[in-house]
């Protein structure tokens, strides 16, 4: 999970010129200035028909080396209100022979022919009516072509004479936001614990709901202040519990960690693969390649112990109950700490760009805590916060709250109803305390 900050914005406002894009754009409307003017970057905001092949085809300059009709891509973006917009493919495209490309939103089509001489102009591809708010999704289909390719298409241009609300997308890249844009929003609950408490264990529940299991997704079950611990779904055959925790020595590179802040593993469990990790953070990571059971719920369980020399050690367990005990994934020792687990949260994110047009969902129930004199507490209350993607306003679709299952969050796939971060949501207590004994754990 990527620890990156930036100015809060609850929306982006698109009621802006050409002038503040690199690329110029010509625009034909029946005004000389429309309302609203915006240019749509598809290396941030669009998909391939083949998700997992799709980094060929969408680079960071958009659309390139498209040679299969049968590929298609998605365009999305999100209104604040109804309105006419124009779609224009900006003269930034690179034209080989002749072609004949498909755009259509909500099932209407348009198609447009591109030769040699489109390349000094924006294109005009038509007009859509947008009768309520939410995404829209532009479908761009290759119909035919006389050259190996179809177009590179880098931009859309978007402009509206009647549309004065607001426009979610991802205008550029920085802080490398078309990688984030397309993996899509991280949301998170935090649990309410007092910092006061000695929580020298934690516990939680976590089912993912079948259909929910989509390549890419993290469904992490008990974070703390130093790491995390949950499931992934890493390929179509490979599913993952994974267990890390973050060097005190800030670096994406695990080599440059100096020895006094290395995390140091202690023991593992059976068939588990321990190493380092680095890129998001640095530090010690563990993973059992396992493939759970959408549906089924899996119990996570952790403890944090400080040691009095100014070391902390953290250890995983994780339940199945298709093997029906608790396993040991690993247990790790990090220096230049004193504390026993903090900052309790779970969160749910997509770790593939190519998927981020797929939503995902997972349920979390039953949690608690122990103090370090053996006292069990429920945890009942979670506040729901979102990633740096949302906050800026770049993506909306993302969710978190109650349901009849308890705690809920979902994000990606473009979806139109979101939560408000910041909300505090309570579910009833079970009084379903774990029953645990600690000195049969492996």
């Amino acid at each position: 999970m990527k620890k990156i900050y930036y100015l809060f914005f609850a929306f982006l406002s698109v009621t802006i010129s050409s002038a503040n894009n690199n690329d110029s754009t010509e625009i034909v409307t029946g005004k000389k200035n429309p309302k609203t003017l915006i240019s749509i970057p598809l290396a941030g905001n669009a998909y391939s028909s083949k998700h997992l092949d799709g980094s060929r085809t969408i680079t960071n300059k958009g659309i390139e080396n498209w040679t299969n009709s049968d590929e298609y891509f998605t365009t999305y973006f999100r209104v604040s209100k109804p309105g006419t917009f124009q779609i224009n493919i900006e003269e930034s495209v690179i034209i080989e022979g002749k072609s004949e490309l498909e755009f259509s939103i909500n099932n209407i089509s348009k198609k447009v022919k591109l030769d040699a001489s489109s390349k000094k102009k924006a294109i005009v591809v038509g007009s859509w009516k947008i009768d309520k708010e939410g995404y829209v999704a532009i479908v761009i289909k290759g119909i035919n072509k006389t050259a190996k390719n179809f177009p590179s298409i880098s931009r859309l241009a978007i402009s509206s004479n009647d549309f004065d609300g607001t426009i979610a997308y991802v205008p550029n890249n920085e802080g490398s936001f078309y990688h984030w844009g397309r993996r899509g929003p991280s949301v998170h609950l935090n649990y309410q614990v007092p910092e006061t408490v000695n929580a020298e264990w934690y516990y939680n529940e976590l089912t993912v709901p079948v259909g929910e299991d989509k390549i890419g997704s993290y469904y992490m079950a008990n974070g703390f202040g130093e790491g995390y611990f949950g499931i992934q779904v890493n390929s179509a055959k490979e599913r993952r519990v994974l267990f890390s925790v973050w060097s005190p020595f800030t670096t994406d590179d695990p080599k440059s960690i100096p020895e006094s802040h290395k995390i140091k593993l202690l023991k593992k469990g059976e068939k588990v693969t321990t190493g380092e990790f680095g890129n998001e953070g640095s530090g010690g990571q563990s993973y059992l390649k396992y493939n759970w059971i959408t549906g089924n719920t899996y119990k996570f369980l952790l403890k944090g112990t400080p040691q009095g020399n100014n070391s902390t050690t953290y250890t995983a367990y994780f339940f199945a109950p298709e093997i029906g005990q608790w396993q040991l994934i690993a247990s790790f020792n990090r220096p230049q700490t004193n504390t026993y687990l903090k900052r309790f949260h779970s969160f749910l994110e997509n770790f593939i760009p190519e998927q981020g047009d797929f939503s995902r969902m997972v349920l979390f129930n039953n949690q608690w805590y122990c103090d370090d004199k053996g006292n069990w507490k429920e945890l009942n209350t979670a506040k729901f916060s979102v990633d740096n993607t949302a906050k800026q306003g770049y993506r909306m679709d993302y969710s978190g709250g109650l349901n009849s299952n308890g705690f809920y969050l979902k994000n990606g796939g473009f979806y139109n109803d979101y939560s408000v971060p910041g909300a505090t949501f309570a579910r009833p207590v079970t009084n379903n305390k774990p029953n645990i004994d600690f000195s049969k754990l492996p």
